[in-house]
Order: C-alpha cells, then structure tokens, then sequence
C-alpha cells in the first residue's frame, strides 16, 4: 500500500515531534553522540583528502585520529591548567575592581557616590555579592557544566563515536541517499548539496576564524602583559563564531581590565584596544571571506535567535544543533521561495502552465 503525501507528512510530523521531545529529555545522555557526530563531519574532508592520496579509509581514520589526540593532550597540559588558573583569579579579583570602580566614579563624579546615592547602594551590594561568593563562584561555573562523571563519559565516548562515524560516512550517506523518493531523487540531492555547502563554509570556516582569532587576541594579550589576557583571548575567539559578539565582549572585557592594570600608563590601553581593532579588520577583511565566504546564506540575526531559542529549549545540545538546523531551514526556505516565484500563484494565470 502507498501513503498519500498527507498521510506521509502526518507521519514525518510525528516523527519530528518525537525527535524534539527526545533530545528535551535526554539531552546530557545523547550530547557525546551529536558531538562525535559533528566531529566527524567536521573531519570528512580530511579523510576524503587522505584517500585521494593512496591511503584506504582505516589507515586516514587512525592517522586523524592520532593527530587529533596528541594535539587535545598538548593542549590539555599547556592551556588548561593556565586557563583554569586565570579563570579563577579573575573572579576572585572582581571585589577588588569593584572596589576600585567605586574609588574611580568617587573621584570623578562625587555626586553620584552619595552615600544614600542608588549607584552607591548598588556597587557596595554588587561588592558584597562578590565577596560572599568569589571563594566558590569559580568552582562552581566550572563544575556545573558537567558532573566529573559526564566529564568522564564525554571524554571516553565522544572519540569513539567519531571513530567509527568517521570510518563509516561515506557508506552511512550513501546508504541515505538509497532511501531518498525516486521521483524527487535529483531535487533532494540538490538540496542536500547545499546545505552541505552552507555547514561547509560557516561551520567548518568559521571555527577555523574562531581558533585563528582566539590563538591571535590570546597571544597578543599575554605579551602586552594584560591579566588574564590568555583567559580573555580564549573566550573572545571562543564566541566569535556569533558575528560581533566575541570582539565586542572580549573588547570591553579586556579595555576594563586594561583600564584598572595601565591606569598610569594609558598607551597601553590604547595598546590593548588596537588588538582588538586589528583582529577585526582581518576577520573582516581576509578570515571570514577566505575561509567562511560570503555565500552561505546564515544572517547574524537569524544566527543569534537560532541559538537563542535552541540554547533555551535544549540547553548545550540546542546550541551545538542551532547552526545545521537553521541553515537547513534557510536552504529548504529559499527552496520554497523560488517554487513560489516560479509558480502561478506569484505570477498569476499568465505565468508557467
């Protein structure tokens, strides 16, 4: 018996809603799988390449391997311990910026650091806040991420799943592309051509943006002689795959504590604000059109609501998922645009019979 299309797309809807209330409810459980997964396709090219090079499939999984987990080793023991460190030094430094913010606008504006003053008021409550809770605010943002036995699990599973995903994808897309309907065969191909074309240039482009600028402003930072420069350097290239965000947040983050550290010497300020000037000009000029490109059809603002909404229904999942999934919606949203540009009911009886 075949389905009607409605009856097809009832099912398909079900199909969906389940998959949503699955990743809602297990989202830690099945998070080391999306990841493996994302590694995995982030690395197909490689491995692709390698073939192309004499090498069978096996032999280019183990050497990406191999590479992949010496540089996690040397990155584990260089930049984790320092940025652990960093981390938390800068949040038990923060009564003491507070308390010199206050001794700053004291100075500068007197008016407004009354003692019945509500700006008065509201430092010394952020200052006591801070003091109550810098001993383990750190430890706390550290380890409520994971417990040390999701750290564990995610460590040991999210390698193998890659693994094997790795090992298998060019027979796990062949087998779906075996699935696809016939008589849509070409039209879905082309779609899945192009969805791959816009995770390949903002997804694999941009988190090379992300580790060049992270590796430049952290560097940078640190031989300037910043505080916490590697800490800040880290988060801003970090979140700079959402468009402004990383050099707007770095920028202000290490501006202010440029601010407290070179107060006595302010071309330094200026020092650590050309940083970040620089970095933007060469994303913008030779990073994100090189390696991203300017094809991809991800707008920012639909990016930032993409992992606004995800972020909020499915926590860290949500976020790792919000970028295939909008750029998914947006290739089958200009899909549908162009058949209804094309059809009768934008060009009217006139148009294409």
């Amino acid at each position: 018996m075949v389905m009607s299309v409605k009856d097809q797309m009832k099912y398909w809807g079900v199909g969906l809603a389940i998959l949503a209330l699955v990743m809602w409810s297990l989202g830690n459980v099945i998070l080391p799988f999306v990841a493996g997964a994302a590694i995995a396709y982030f690395l197909d090219p490689v491995a692709d390449r390698l073939e192309r090079m004499g090498c069978t499939r096996v032999v280019a999984t183990v050497i990406i391997t191999l590479v992949a987990m010496f540089a996690f080793v040397v990155m584990a023991l260089l930049l984790i311990p320092t940025f652990v460190n960093q981390f938390g030094a800068l949040i038990a430094e923060a009564p003491t910026y507070s308390a010199q913010m206050q001794v700053f606008l004291q100075d500068q504006i007197p008016s407004l650091m009354e003692p019945e003053s509500a700006l008065r008021k509201s430092l010394d409550s952020i200052g006591e806040t801070l003091r109550a809770r810098s001993g383990d605010l750190a430890n706390t943002l550290i380890s409520s991420a994971f417990t040390v036995i999701d750290v564990i699990i995610f460590i040991v599973v999210v390698p193998v799943v890659a693994f094997y995903l790795l090992l298998d994808w060019d027979r796990m897309i062949a087998v779906i592309d075996g699935w696809l309907p016939l008589d849509h065969l070409d039209t879905l191909r082309e779609l899945a051509r192009e969805v791959d074309l816009v995770l390949a240039g903002f997804v694999r482009g941009q988190l090379t943006v992300s580790a060049i600028l992270g590796a430049f402003y952290a560097l940078s930072l640190m031989l300037v002689g910043l505080q916490f420069g590697l800490v800040v350097g880290l988060i801003a290239g970090l979140i700079s795959f959402i468009p402004y965000v990383g050099a707007v947040f770095g920028g202000v983050l290490a501006i202010g504590l440029a601010l407290f550290q070179f107060w006595a010497e302010p071309w330094w300020i200026g020092v650590v604000a050309g940083i970040f000037v620089v970095g933007q000009i060469a994303e913008g000029n030779f990073l994100t059109p090189k390696l991203v490109g300017r094809s991809v059809g991800l707008h920012p603002v639909w990016l930032m609501f993409a992992l606004s909404v995800f972020g909020t229904l499915f926590g860290f999942l949500g976020m790792l998922v919000a970028v295939p999934v909008a750029a998914t919606f947006g290739v089958f949203s200009r899909f549908g645009i162009r058949q209804y540009l094309a059809g009768r009911l934008y060009q009217g009886l006139e148009g294409p019979q």
